[in-house]
């Protein structure tokens, strides 16, 4: 199963960009599709962006899309968020997702392993 840890969270001025990554310590990472989702301060969690088991496909919110970018690098066992532009209103815990499917969309729903979350916080 996976084992997710997420870093690279912080505090970051509006305009300013965060790397965040996610490592699985598993041993399939490579048969997982991948997300990202965070939650907002008083907010239900919500889809961010996901990357399919190979990297060939992605799929993006509409509040993040042009701004974000999810990556994967698979010997490093490790799916990345790079974000750029940030905004006040991305301020939230962000969590990594897993899900064992060869689907080339990854999905939004349907993630079975979590990592424990990494703070992000945007300052106007």
């Amino acid at each position: 199963q996976a084992q997710l840890v997420e870093s690279g969270g912080g505090l970051v001025q509006a305009g300013g960009s965060l790397r965040l990554s996610c490592a699985d310590s598993g041993r399939a990472f490579s048969n997982y599709a991948m997300g990202w989702f965070r939650r907002r301060p008083g907010k239900e969690r919500e889809f961010v962006a996901a990357i399919s088991f190979s990297g060939g496909g992605t799929d993006y919110g509409d509040s993040v899309k042009g701004r974000f970018t999810i990556s994967r690098d698979t010997a490093k066992n490790t799916v990345y968020l790079q974000m750029t532009n940030l905004k006040p209103e991305d301020t939230a815990v962000y969590y990594c997702g897993a899900k064992g499917t060869w689907a080339v969309v990854p999905g939004r729903a349907g993630y079975d392993y979590w990592g424990q979350g990494t703070e992000v916080t945007v300052s106007s």
